[in-house]
């Protein structure tokens, strides 16, 4: 009975000697699976943390892209409202231009009036200054004084003769043409004055009148430097406000962009 109980005892104690050594396999397997899960839980950690810290610097760059889009917003808007005020300006100036221009072209017209009233005024003044009474006498009295000239020579020559009557009579006809010569004289000198007179008042009529038109030169040439400016204004403001307009749609782009990414 015992010897039979002996081989079982010993199969017994084997069964029992695999059993453990299974349960020690299992076990190593176990503690390396474990091991693995060990390392592969504190990667998992390690990838969690990066990806709260990933997370964080993506709500941080969302927070400055919102704050950047706002301030796009405000400088469109700023810039919209340049745009408008900017146009207002060119709008008015366009208007000041336009009224200069009338003003340019009234002067321009009135002043071509106005020379051609000197004009002929001027011929006028010739014309009348060839029919002048005085000139027509003086030309008579001009002819005058030389006959008398002549006549003088003559009996200058005349005098030669050496028979006392003549030269008495020759004298005395040189005394009456030395009366009528200085009678002729002063009438000469007074229509000589009233003719300087004349001129004189010409003479300051025509300077007046160069002062006018001197003046009405200088307004010209002012209105003309006021008309180049304003054109070469509104060339500048019609460039800023392309200018602007180009910065505008480019930061539209930009909003439009910076909007999209942040609705992904």
């Amino acid at each position: 009975m015992a010897k039979q109980n002996s081989p079982s005892l010993i199969q017994v104690v084997k069964q029992v000697a695999e059993q453990q050594h299974s349960q020690v396999t299992e076990i190593e397997k176990n503690k390396a699976v474990l091991f693995q899960l060990q390392a592969k839980f504190q990667e998992l950690e390690k990838e969690k943390g990066s990806i709260l810290l990933e997370t964080r610097t993506t709500e941080r760059e969302i927070y400055l892209q919102d704050d950047a889009i706002e301030m796009t917003k405000q400088h469109c808007e700023n810039l919209e409202a340049e745009v408008r005020a900017l146009y207002s300006e060119n709008l008015k100036l366009r208007l000041d231009a336009e009224a200069v221009q009338e003003e340019f072209e009234m002067m321009f017209s009135r002043n071509n009036e106005y020379r051609e009233k000197i004009k002929a005024h001027k011929h006028l003044f010739w014309e009348m200054e060839s029919k002048m009474p005085v000139m027509i006498e003086l030309v008579k009295k001009k002819a005058v004084v030389q006959e008398l000239k002549t006549k003088k020579e003559e009996l200058m020559h005349d005098l030669q003769n050496p028979e006392g009557s003549v030269i008495k009579q020759v004298q005395e006809e040189i005394m009456l043409l030395q009366r009528e010569i200085m009678t002729l004289k002063e009438f000469i000198s007074n229509k000589t004055d009233l003719l300087d007179k004349e001129r004189k008042i010409h003479a300051k009529l025509r300077k007046e009148i160069e002062v006018q038109n001197k003046r009405y030169d200088a307004i010209l040439k002012r209105l003309h430097c006021q008309l180049n400016k304003l054109y070469s204004n509104k060339r500048q403001w019609h460039w800023n406000i392309q200018q602007l307009e180009k910065r505008a749609a480019e930061l539209r782009k930009c909003l439009g962009v910076a909007a999209l990414q942040s609705s992904m």
